[in-house]
């Protein structure tokens, strides 16, 4: 990024068309380090070198610049939490047994959705509470952008369960909110709760219960799966 006179860090130029995303990486910049308060437009299109006015043939107000920044947040938890996830539904490693590897997945998404939390504290504000906009829905929010979202691939590893067995239908009916709201909660505490003075190694094993709780709750008597 170049600067320019009296704007530190603001872009002295930008590809024809490129403007709308030249703001969203400008609000990706000021989010991950301030959170949602610290975009504005009027900052967002300095770092771009446009004037405020520019930002309007983009984007009708804030919010919905910050919706647009939430949406690729949403797809960057999603990159997160999937390696961790050692394989997609239907191609379990030879000679695993698919409901360990289905088990192991949802542990993955709800330790991977937390780390990003952690490592991301400003950017997962702004998904979650940028905007007027729902905060379940925030992450999911992107609907012209590409790829999974964190919401969808817990959904996923949920259906998995029942696909192998491993889960009833019955548990399953709306089992992603107890899941959903066992990590989000965790990750609130850890950032803004009681958790927040605790060091990283400590947050690391008392995330690794949370999700091995959870996960256990909604087996229920299924839960010997060793994942």
């Amino acid at each position: 990024m170049t600067g320019r006179p009296g704007g530190t860090g603001a872009r002295s130029s930008y590809h024809h068309g490129d403007l709308r995303a030249a703001l969203v990486d400008a609000a990706l910049e000021l989010t991950r380090s301030g959170g949602p308060a610290a975009l504005t437009l009027r900052e967002a299109t300095r770092r771009v070198g446009v004037s405020p006015n520019a930002a309007y043939r983009h984007f009708g107000d804030r919010d919905a610049l910050v919706g647009a920044a939430a949406a690729v947040i949403g797809q960057k938890m999603a990159r997160r939490m999937q390696p961790r996830s050692n394989a997609t539904a239907g191609s379990e490693p030879a000679g695993r047994d698919p409901g360990a590897v289905a088990v192991g997945r949802l542990h993955a998404v709800g330790l991977g959705y937390i780390r990003f939390a952690l490592d991301e504290p400003g950017w997962f504000s702004t998904a979650f509470f940028g905007t007027e906009h729902d905060p379940a829905q925030a992450p999911t929010v992107a609907a012209a952008s590409s790829g999974p979202k964190p919401y969808q691939l817990l959904v996923e590893a949920l259906d998995r369960l029942v696909e192998v067995g491993v889960l009833s239908p019955e548990r399953r009916a709306d089992a992603e909110w107890p899941c959903f709201a066992a990590v989000h909660g965790f990750a609130e505490l850890a950032l803004h709760g009681p958790l927040r003075r605790h060091s990283r190694a400590d947050l690391n094993r008392l995330a690794v219960r949370t999700v091995t709780d959870a996960v256990t709750g909604v087996l229920g008597e299924q839960a010997h799966w060793d994942a």
